[in-house]
């Protein structure tokens, strides 16, 4: 008989405590909350997990709808067992494309040709055994004739006009500068040119006016000699006459 005391048993019953105690790790299926299509089109539902354990062989995804208006849901798709299933006798028959890798933990599918009778919730729910206590995902499907413009969309818009219009306003003023700058250069360049022209016409004046006083000076010690020569004359004649 064992002791009340022994320490295996008491190892034994505080695991059993843990475990009992220990929270499990639930799995966690993701999927957009919203998405828009338009008819005639394709759209992909995206369905992502994680997961604690590793991704088995038994591991099943399955894909509801619940019609807009409605409180009935409908089981559309089912994969498990490495196949893929469709329901073929809802409205979805035939426009179901499964596009999901479970062991990249993508349980998604793709619905072609849209129709505005489309519009739903569809529901992604994931088991991976033993990993089997989880939530399910829901995701909103809108069919519009046109896709519609979004709000970050417009923001998007907004922004980008308001960007080319600084870039644009800059290059204007980088424009103006540069011209205003070329002009002033070439005003000085003329000026500088024009008061060159002056100085040497001025240098050329300087040069006549230093050059008329002294032919004005030649022309008279001319004029100065030409007459006394012709005194000289007139008193040798003068004297050859007396004799």
């Amino acid at each position: 008989m064992e002791a009340p005391g022994n320490p295996c048993r008491l190892l034994a019953l505080a695991a059993i405590f843990t475990l009992t105690l220990s929270p499990t790790l639930a799995i966690e299926v993701y999927t957009d909350r919203e998405i828009h299509g338009t008819v005639g089109s394709r759209v992909h539902l995206s369905c992502t997990f994680w997961s604690s354990e590793w991704i088995s062989d038994d591991i099943s995804v399955s894909w509801h709808y619940q019609p807009d208006n409605s409180r009935d849901t409908y089981s559309i798709f089912h994969y498990a067992k490495g196949e893929a299933s469709i329901d073929d006798t809802g409205i979805f028959k035939d426009r179901i494309e499964w596009v999901g890798y479970p062991r990249g933990k993508d349980g998604s599918i793709v619905i072609h040709d849209l129709e505005y009778s489309d519009n739903g919730t569809f529901t992604c729910d994931v088991k991976n055994p033993p990993d089997v206590v989880g939530k399910s995902s829901y995701v909103h499907l809108l069919v519009y004739d046109k896709q519609p413009v979004r709000a970050g969309m417009v923001l998007g818009i907004i922004i980008g006009a308001a960007l080319l219009l600084v870039i644009i306003v800059a290059l204007l003023a980088y424009l103006i500068r540069y011209c205003w700058l070329r002009r002033q250069i070439r005003v000085q360049r003329e000026l500088s040119a024009l008061e060159r022209g002056k100085l040497h016409k001025l240098s050329k004046g300087s040069k006549g006016s230093r050059q008329a006083p002294l032919l004005s000076m030649l022309d008279q010690s001319r004029s100065f000699k030409s007459t006394s020569d012709k005194k000289s004359k007139g008193l040798g004649d003068s004297r050859k006459d007396r004799k």
